[in-house]
């Protein structure tokens, strides 16, 4: 009841502002109800967040390396107390194979509503239901050959400087079933706070693949990620941040239709 007070006086106190402090009054807000940890780097994070991510991801399979120019990512807005929406533009592709063409990839739109969750004096804790949709294929099939559903639920708990996040869910084509399949996706975060700026973190990415040419593999990545958070001196929690974080995705399973993913990235928390 203390926190839903405290977070109806941001919002209602923002509300006398221009639509841009009412706007970068969200992610403050949304600090009275949420834990305060890093969204990992691949897996999608329990809380509500606003921010732009800027990513580029460099990976390799056999005879050929895939650069990726946004990487899925984009920009993510809390429309409300429970809600967030994401918009996440289609990436380019740089194929350096004579194989595959250069291109987009599909074009993606996420919804999250925050199921429940408490800041460090209520429990420190995080539960988010996740929709996302893909829409048309990407140029010269760079993305998959539909559009997609992709459920999730995200889960996470903080103890102190650690915490534990994990989502599980489903990549559910819309068509074309037979030559893509689908597949039950599994992460699990393990993240330390180092120092006021620092924090590291290990991911175990799984994807069990049902249907399509792959059926019956399972394709499984550890990911060590650092990340540096920038603040300005004075800073307050209305003001924005920047986040400037990486890690490489390590194939640790025999099937791996990629290995050595390096992913950069710059987050602009507003």
């Amino acid at each position: 009841m203390v926190a839903a007070t405290l977070v109806a006086g941001a919002y209602g106190a923002s509300a006398q502002g221009s639509f841009y402090e009412r706007g970068r009054a969200n992610n403050a807000a949304m600090t009275q109800v949420q834990p305060a940890w890093m969204g990992p780097l691949i897996q999608s994070d329990p809380r509500l967040s606003q921010a732009l991510r800027l990513s580029f991801s460099n990976s390799y399979s056999p005879g050929e390396q895939v650069m990726s120019y946004g990487n899925n990512h984009g920009l993510s807005v809390v429309a409300l107390q429970r809600l967030q929406i994401d918009l996440d533009p289609p990436a380019f592709f740089r194929n350096h194979s004579a194989a595959f063409k250069d291109g987009f990839g599909n074009t993606t739109t996420q919804v999250k509503y925050r199921i429940a969750s408490g800041n460090a004096e209520h429990g420190d804790f995080a539960l988010t239901a996740i929709l996302s949709r893909s829409f048309t294929p990407g140029s010269y099939e760079n993305g998959m050959l539909s559009g997609a559903y992709c459920p999730k639920l995200a889960a996470g708990k903080a103890f102190g400087r650690f915490n534990l996040q994990s989502t599980l869910g489903g990549v559910l084509p819309t068509g074309k079933v037979t030559a893509q399949g689908r597949a039950i996706e599994w992460n699990l975060t393990a993240q330390a706070h180092v120092n006021p700026h620092v924090w590291l973190d290990i991911e175990n990415n799984a994807a069990f693949n049902r249907g399509g040419p792959v059926d019956g593999t399972t394709q499984n990545f550890i990911t060590p990620a650092a990340f540096y958070l920038i603040r300005r001196r004075g800073w307050e929690p209305t003001h924005a941040t920047v986040v400037l974080d990486g890690g490489m995705q390590i194939a640790t399973s025999r099937f791996h239709e990629y290995n050595h993913n390096l992913v950069t990235e710059a987050r602009i928390v507003f």
